[in-house]
């Protein structure tokens, strides 16, 4: 997977992350810096791109 493909993010992730760059941006944070931000989070949440389904979180 190439840097910046988000193809390997379940749906669910990529609303989370939608969500935090809205709230960085709503704060004064630059667009680019926001959806850097954003997927900082989603991946330190959820440990990265989609998981196998067995409950884990």
């Amino acid at each position: 997977m190439s840097r910046g493909d988000k193809s390997a993010y379940t749906d669910k992730q990529k609303r989370k992350a939608e969500h935090i760059e809205d709230s960085y941006e709503n704060r004064g944070v630059s667009e680019k810096e926001a959806e850097r931000r954003a997927w900082a989070t989603v991946n330190k949440q959820d440990g990265g791109g989609k998981k196998d389904g067995s409950g884990r979180h």
